[in-house]
């Protein structure tokens, strides 16, 4: 009797093992601090949503301010990642800053679509050297002195408060720094659009995601991008005319038909390589599965290089 038992039970025991099955992969979990660039902020949050819906017990707090604040933020410790619009500088990475190039996007020129030179600008577009007489010397300060005609309103010129990648960017393509722009200082990418879209004769930049209606694809309501006359012969030929909606602009980006800069890289900084494990796989999936969403959300892919690198890092 006292065998049967023993049988009985180590039967029990097996059938048990078996109905157990494989040991599963451990519920990813955890919290994911994520502030900086306002040029990224619209991809990573689509980024965070989305993988949310993947890992529901993993929680993505998203915060921009500026890629200064970003790059600030995480060197501190403060956030797993800053957002980053510009690149990282030698000193920043001396401090830990290790960035992961993770899309593509540009910086645009643009006006209030009641300037009343509009369809003289559409027609002959601003040249670089325009843009570097209107915030570098400041020698423009009427519109007929960038569009040769008489045209006596002034130019009303506006610029970021912030330490921002925007500004960065968009001063190195006049081959400067973000405190040789001229014009009213505005804090953050809304608040610039919103300043330009209130003063018919101001001017302004902002990256595509705050220029462009991310529902209808066009210019936001009120502001008109400043086609730039990239060979310098007065007119604005049809290979510089992908204005008219967000995703000719995107495309001209990503066929290198917009300059780089204002184009360039954007990037999540961590301070070394990320060990929260939330944040590692956020930032892998992002690299991988995550870039499908990149097209429809207004940015450009990187190349697949990059974005090999970009694990390539990440693994060690």
């Amino acid at each position: 009797m006292k065998k049967l038992m023993i049988a009985v039970l180590l039967a029990v025991s097996v059938l048990g093992g078996f109905a157990a099955g494989p040991a599963q992969a451990p519920v990813l979990e955890g919290q994911v601090s994520i502030s900086g660039a306002w040029a990224l902020y619209p991809m990573v949050v689509k980024w965070a949503e989305e993988f949310q819906i993947l890992h529901p017990r993993v929680r993505i707090d998203v915060q921009a301010g500026g890629a200064g604040k970003g790059i600030a933020d995480v060197i501190a410790d403060m956030v797993d990642f800053g957002m980053v619009s510009r690149d990282v500088h030698p000193v920043e990475m001396e401090k830990g800053a290790l960035p992961f190039a993770v899309t593509k996007d540009a910086v645009v020129p643009m006006i209030n679509s009641k300037n009343p030179y509009l369809p003289e600008i559409l027609q002959k577009g601003l040249t670089r050297q325009a843009f570097i007489d209107i915030w570098i010397t400041k020698s423009a300060t009427v519109w007929g002195d960038v569009l040769d005609g008489k045209a006596p309103a002034p130019i009303h010129v506006f610029t970021r408060s912030d330490a921002c990648g925007a500004a960065e960017t968009w001063a190195l393509f006049l081959d400067k720094r973000q405190e040789d722009l001229g014009g009213v200082a505005v804090y953050g990418d809304p608040g610039l659009a919103d300043a330009v879209r209130r003063d018919p004769l101001g001017i302004g930049f902002n990256n595509v995601n705050f220029a462009y209606d991310p529902k209808t694809l066009a210019p936001i309501a009120g502001l008109v991008a400043v086609p730039i006359d990239l060979d310098g012969n007065g007119m604005i030929d049809p290979v510089e005319r992908f204005y008219g909606t967000r995703d000719d602009l995107t495309k001209a980006i990503g066929e290198n038909k917009y300059p780089s800069p204002p184009a360039r890289d954007l990037y999540l900084v961590s301070k070394g390589v990320p060990a929260k494990p939330a944040a590692a796989a956020f930032l892998r999936w992002i690299l991988g599965e995550g870039q499908k969403y990149v097209p429809e959300t207004g940015y450009i892919r990187l190349s697949e290089d990059k974005l090999k690198a970009g694990l390539a890092l990440l693994d060690k």
